[in-house]
Formats: C-alpha cells, sequence, structure tokens
C-alpha cells in the first residue's frame, strides 16, 4: 500500500464531504438530533401514576393509607369515587392506571393487628407500566404496614417477613436515561457509520468517477482506506459529541475514562465503515445501499443489542442470532465504562470481538471492491 496515494484518496473524500452540506448534516446534525429527541421522548420512567380511590372505609386508617400514597414520587391522587362503575370508567377512559378499592372494616381491623383488605386495579393494556406500578403499590403497602408495626408493635399486621433493605448500584435513582443514552451511541454510531460509506462507492459508481479512479494505479486497499480516513475522523466526532451531550445535557455520569470510551468507540466505527463499504460494493445504486445499511445496522443494534430489551429475556430462538450483532459488544463496553467504571480490560472479549469484526468485513470490502473492477 502507498501511503502517499492513500492520503491523496483520503484528502479527495475529505474535500467531498467538507464541501458538501447535506453530507456533513447527515454525519453532524443527524447524530445531535437523534440523541435529542431519543433521550427526552424514550424513557421507561413511570413516576406519575394517576389514581382514584374509593375508600369504603372512611376511617383514619384509611385516610392515613391514601396519604402515604400521595406522599411518594410516583402516584397522583386523581379523584375520589363513590362506586365500582365510576372507577372502572376512570381506567377503561386511560384517565387513571391505578384504582384502589379500600373494604369497609379495614380500619377496624388494622386496629386489631389484623390485614386490612384493598383491592388494587390496575390498567394492564401496557403490560410492562402495569409490573411497574404494581410494584410500586407493593412498596407503598409495605411501608404502610412497616409505620403501623413501629406504632403499634406486634399486634400490627406485617407485610413482610424478611427485612429487606436493598441497596442499588451503579445507577441509584433507577433514572432509564441513565440505562439508554449510553447504548443510543451504538444505534447512532453503527446506523451513521454504515450509512455515509454505504454511499460513497455507490456515488462514484453512479456518477461515473470510478472508472477514472480504478484507471490510475491505485490499489483497492489504498481505496478503501484513503476513503474511510475522513468518516472515521468524522465518527469520532460524533462519539465525543454524544458523550458530551450525555453528561452535560442529559446528567449521565460518566464513571469510567473518556479515553477507554473513545478507544473502543473507535474499533467498533473502524467496523461499521467497514461494513458500509462492503454494502457499497456489493449495492449498485445509492438507494439500495441505503436501504441494505439501515437494515444491517439500525434495526438489529436498536432490537437485538440489548440496547432497549435484555437480551436474557428475550426468546431462546433469537438469543444466539445477537451474538453476531456487533452492536451488543459495544453497547456492554459503553454501558460497562460509562455506568459502571469498569474498563475493557474486564471487557477484553467483547473489544476482541469487535476487533476480529472489524478485520473481517473491512477485509471482504477490499476483496469485493478488487472483485467487482476485475
Amino acid at each position: 500500500m502507498n501511503l502517499r496515494r492513500t492520503i491523496a484518496i483520503a484528502r479527495k473524500e475529505s474535500l467531498h464531504v467538507v464541501r458538501d452540506p447535506r453530507s456533513l448534516g447527515l454525519a453532524i446534525g443527524i447524530p445531535m438530533l437523534m440523541i435529542m429527541i431519543f433521550g427526552y421522548a424514550l424513557t421507561l420512567d413511570v413516576d406519575d401514576v394517576r389514581f382514584v380511590v374509593w375508600d369504603q372505609d372512611r376511617t383514619p386508617a384509611s385516610r392515613e393509607l391514601i396519604a402515604q400514597f400521595e406522599a411518594s414520587r410516583y402516584f397522583r391522587l386523581l379523584a375520589f369515587v363513590s362506586g365500582r362503575e365510576a372507577l372502572v370508567r376512570a381506567i377503561d377512559r386511560g384517565e387513571a392506571r391505578l384504582g384502589l378499592v379500600i373494604e369497609r372494616g379495614f380500619g377496624e381491623a388494622v386496629g386489631a393487628g389484623r390485614r386490612g383488605r384493598v383491592q388494587a386495579i390496575v390498567d394492564g393494556a401496557d403490560s410492562n407500566t402495569a409490573s411497574i406500578v404494581l410494584g410500586y403499590t407493593r412498596g407503598v403497602a409495605t411501608q404502610f404496614g412497616e409505620r403501623l408495626r413501629r406504632a403499634a408493635g406486634a399486634r400490627a399486621p406485617v407485610d413482610a417477613p424478611v427485612d429487606l433493605r436493598p441497596r442499588v448500584w451503579f445507577n441509584a435513582d433507577l433514572e432509564s436515561k441513565n440505562f439508554i443514552i449510553p447504548g443510543l451511541a451504538a444505534v447512532i454510531l453503527g446506523l451513521i457509520a454504515a450509512l455515509l460509506t454505504s454511499l460513497t462507492i455507490a456515488r462514484e459508481w453512479e456518477g461515473g468517477t470510478m472508472e477514472q479512479l480504478v484507471s490510475t494505479p491505485v490499489k483497492p486497499v489504498e481505496v478503501i482506506v484513503g476513503k474511510l480516513v475522513p468518516y472515521f475522523a468524522i465518527g469520532m466526532l460524533d462519539v465525543a459529541i454524544a458523550v458530551s451531550m450525555a453528561v452535560f445535557v442529559f446528567d449521565v455520569p460518566l464513571r469510567g475514562s473518556v479515553a477507554e470510551i473513545m478507544l473502543v468507540s473507535g474499533v467498533f466505527i473502524a467496523g461499521t465503515l467497514g461494513q458500509g463499504i462492503a454494502i457499497s460494493a456489493v449495492a449498485r445504486g445509492q438507494l439500495l445501499a441505503s436501504q441494505m445499511a439501515m437494515v444491517s445496522t439500525f434495526l438489529p443494534a436498536f432490537l437485538l443489542s440489548g440496547f432497549m430489551f435484555a437480551i436474557a429475556n428475550m426468546p431462546k430462538a433469537v438469543q444466539p442470532i445477537t451474538y453476531i450483532v456487533p452492536a451488543r459488544y459495544y453497547v456492554a463496553l459503553v454501558k460497562g465504562i460509562f455506568l459502571r467504571g469498569i474498563g475493557a480490560g474486564v471487557l477484553w472479549r467483547d473489544v476482541l470481538f469487535l476487533l476480529g469484526f472489524a478485520l473481517l468485513v473491512n477485509a471482504v470490502a477490499i476483496w469485493r471492491f478488487r472483485k467487482r473492477i476485475a
């Protein structure tokens, strides 16, 4: 490989990117826009659970239980209702996610040291939200029972036989943005890197300039490397933007090393760029190249990388497929460095896979390009 010819190809491609506002907008503006949209719009937090109450007991004990729910940061009392029909109607209309039915005799039972009966009716249309709301409800009920036990001694009902004192590491506030935004880099970088490079050679073929390029002494490996260099620099700039926005805009704690994030991101970008070049060498037009890049990067990264959905919860037939998705390993690395403060030395297997993937796809890209111009 001749370094002088490679630099000339890289300079040519850099000038093309700089002089093309659309390419710059795609390379820099789109990642920032996606981070803003996903960061603010995509959330798994359930922290405004509106609930209605049908209090059949109307005693100090029932009012104390309702006050316990109101004191929680997760619940907001919508209204008191006077019958089951009104309660069901509020849930059917989507006005409330939870309905509490405090049965008669609740206060008497609690005062006598027995368990008071309360029914919780939850809107299960969204199963994930319903599970979270049920967990919150059990937590408030447990706190209420603990207060009664401390106030009245052994006569009070005890909701849990174990004195559980949980402690959450790495994400103490359980905010979903701390989980989503670091992994979002894999989705954005994979799409942008593969999309940009998948269009570059296809554009050359469509414009008729590739024939002029291959008629020169330049070799296929020099064309591939030269075209990768400017897009690699853009990808690393996107990483810096993503990390900065995560820390300074969304207040995601960065417990690891920025240098390690940039290192593993560089390996991941090199692989996705090579994947884009390979797509570009196969596709004969920019439209087909962009579609192939979207299908092969964005969808697997979003669905099969563990970015949004835990891989352990996926069907058994799908889980093996995730092992060939590079974003799976990059998501694990970024989240490990970002949230846990562990380095690539602990997650070295993921780094090795990304490195092997980068070498493989770039070798395929060079081979395919050589075969096409032969």
